[in-house]
């Protein structure tokens, strides 16, 4: 975990920047000894959403499967994957 006091931010942007480009990692930033916010790059928050999505499709797909609804075998799966990547 990385922790920067809120005065870095203010002093040392390109340093923090860089740090959070190389890192792909959130960077809590201080004010007054408390947390008070996260960076992060673009490119990690856009993944970090991706994956948070994805996550959301697997659980309503598990919660759909426990509440009866139609599921399909992972060899008819894959040959309608096939169908469909055939037909771009």
């Amino acid at each position: 975990m990385i922790i920067k006091p809120s005065t870095a931010l203010r002093n040392e942007y390109s340093k923090i920047s860089s740090l959070a480009h190389e890192s792909k990692e959130p960077i809590y930033i201080t004010k007054n000894g408390e947390g008070d916010m996260v960076l992060m790059s673009i490119d990690a928050f856009e993944q970090r959403e991706q994956l948070l999505k994805l996550r959301e499709k697997v659980l309503q797909a598990e919660q759909e499967r426990i509440s009866g609804a139609a599921t399909i075998s992972v060899s008819d799966a894959r040959k309608e994957l096939r169908r469909r990547v055939d037909e771009v």
